[in-house]
């Protein structure tokens, strides 16, 4: 008897820019892939301003998702392998491949991965523009990141109003690039604004540019590092692998 895979689909969204979005599903994919065994696709779903496949060094990929929406070729044509294991659907970064080219038709694509692989990681574009809304709609379930503080919690807000419209399933938040200052909303703050759970607290770390200098993931490039712990705890809680102490003593903000 032949068992399915059952696959998550899971969007990785952002109410605006630089929160650390692709950074973070870039470093999920290799956990789950490397650490515990999935078979993880990663998906570029930011067509106008990819930079998914860039920050992994993969600076040669010919075929890409915008083919696949194109119609011109098939999904595992453009899949390509990293050396964590997990698999990656790039987006064109020429802007002369955005002709023709029919976000709509994402879900299509994406349904093709069911019984497939274990997850699938959608990067949204920022904000909520018609790739943001193609990417909630060709997933299951949605993470928001941001960072912490008033206008990017606020977007986060305006974002679960979309998720709720589409009945999708919200994970909860990912707290990114937390300092500990003062003026940084905290945990418990950004809970009751958003009225959503945060699921992981990610601590600003140096080694993070450092590995995005290199194209490399910072759970990769510095395993020990702050961030990379609080990311293999994420993504261990994200498959029921909750490890105790899932926040450190010193990110509990509230």
């Amino acid at each position: 008897m032949t068992f399915m895979k059952k696959t998550r689909k899971i969007g990785i969204i952002s109410g605006k820019g630089g929160v650390g979005k692709t950074t973070l599903v870039a470093n999920l994919g290799a956990i789950l892939a490397k650490k515990f065994k999935k078979d993880v696709v990663i998906v570029d779903c930011n067509l106008t301003t990819s930079h998914l496949s860039l920050s992994l060094g993969m600076y040669y990929c010919p075929i890409t998702l915008n083919n696949i929406l194109r119609g011109e070729t098939s999904i595992e044509e453009a899949m390509y392998s990293h050396p964590s294991g997990m698999k990656i659907i790039p987006a064109s970064i020429h802007l002369r491949e955005l002709v023709d080219v029919d976000i709509t038709k994402l879900k299509d694509v994406i349904k093709e991965l069911e019984e497939k692989v274990d997850i699938v990681l959608l990067d949204a574009s920022p904000g909520l523009g018609r790739e943001a809304f193609a990417t909630i709609k060709a997933s299951d379930e949605i993470i928001f990141v941001t960072n912490p503080n008033i206008p990017a919690v606020t977007d986060i807000i305006k974002c679960k109003g979309v998720i709720k419209d589409f009945n999708k399933k919200p994970v909860g938040i990912v707290l990114n690039m937390i300092t500990k200052k003062g003026y940084e909303l905290t945990k418990k703050e950004v809970e009751v604004l958003t009225e959503l759970p945060v699921i992981a607290l990610v601590p600003h770390d140096k080694n993070v540019h450092k590995s995005l200098a290199k194209r490399i993931p910072i759970v990769m490039h510095k395993s020990r590092s702050s961030a990379s712990k609080e990311l293999r705890k994420l993504a261990g809680w994200l498959i029921g692998e909750k490890e105790r102490g899932f926040f450190s003593s010193f990110f509990r903000l509230d």
